[in-house]
């Protein structure tokens, strides 16, 4: 197993693949570098090194007692860039993992970095405030660390309903697929899990969008009630200069599963400058 040592001396496990211009995944919550089940092989075996590394207090990283802040989060995105000596780089977020990106963007000037792509991702601002009216109302994530800390098999259980878009009578994922993400969440540190809730809740990314200097690709799916398209995807890409949207009719948060090869295809003619 391979593994990073950031600057406050915690391990990051990562998978390093290929050979070629880099590609760095980063994870949603609260899942780990495994989601990236079905673009990762791809990305590799089409002539891309790909790098998806496991988030601090997730998978198979240390499990700290602190640092889950986008601060820290993108201080040990800097160290996975900086220990392989990746250059010209494309970073890919999903859901809290953009704002990884963001923060990176802004904290670290973008160095390194040739493009970036986020894919449900939380920036601008989730959280309801008076100069942010459209947010989410706060009750929401305290239910969310409620939830968790009561019972966290049973809250994951029912998040992942949501996150797939599973319905009454019809999901777009398996129930294989579904367990297997909830066995993956279960890895994670409860400390960590309750922490990045806030973390992703209630940080605010609006400054970090105009420090985007590369090309960026925005996708999201406009059905997505973890992370509502029109408060974040839309919005998001409205504010980064240059940036292309692409929403995906009908999809939930899940897309890297539920739209599995229309991503792998997106992001595919995106490295190649199709995008």
């Amino acid at each position: 197993m391979a593994f990073i040592e950031t600057g406050d001396g915690t391990r990051l496990f990562y998978k390093d693949w290929g050979t070629g211009r880099p590609v760095v995944l980063i994870h949603g919550w609260p899942l780990d570098a495994d989601m990236w089940e079905y673009q990762q092989p791809a990305l590799s075996a089409a002539g891309f090194r790909t790098v998806a590394y496991d988030r601090r207090g997730f998978g198979r990283s240390d499990q700290p007692w602190t640092g889950y802040d986008y601060d820290t989060f993108a201080d040990d995105l800097k160290a996975v860039l900086d220990h392989l000596d990746l250059q010209e780089a494309t970073l890919v977020g999903f859901s809290m993992g953009g704002g990884e990106i963001a923060r990176y963007m802004s904290r670290h000037g973008g160095a390194r970095v040739a493009r970036a792509v986020l894919v449900s991702a939380v920036p601008p601002y989730l959280l309801k405030t008076s100069d942010n009216p459209d947010g989410i109302d706060p009750s929401v994530f305290a239910g969310m660390i409620d939830g968790l800390r009561k019972d966290r098999p049973h809250f994951l259980a029912n998040f992942a309903k949501l996150f797939f878009g599973v319905g009454v009578f019809s999901s777009p994922s398996s129930t294989e697929l579904i367990q297997w993400s909830g066995q993956i969440a279960m890895l994670a540190s409860p400390k960590a899990t309750v922490d990045c809730v806030r973390a992703f809740g209630e940080t605010d990314f609006r400054a970090d969008l105009g420090h985007f200097k590369v090309p960026t690709l925005v996708i999201h799916g406009d059905a997505d009630q973890i992370v509502p398209v029109d408060i974040s995807g839309r919005v998001a890409a409205a504010a980064i200069p240059g940036a292309r949207f692409v929403a995906y009719e009908g999809a939930p948060h899940a897309v890297p599963f539920t739209h599995a090869e229309r991503l792998r295809d997106d992001l595919l003619a995106f490295l190649q400058g199709g995008g």
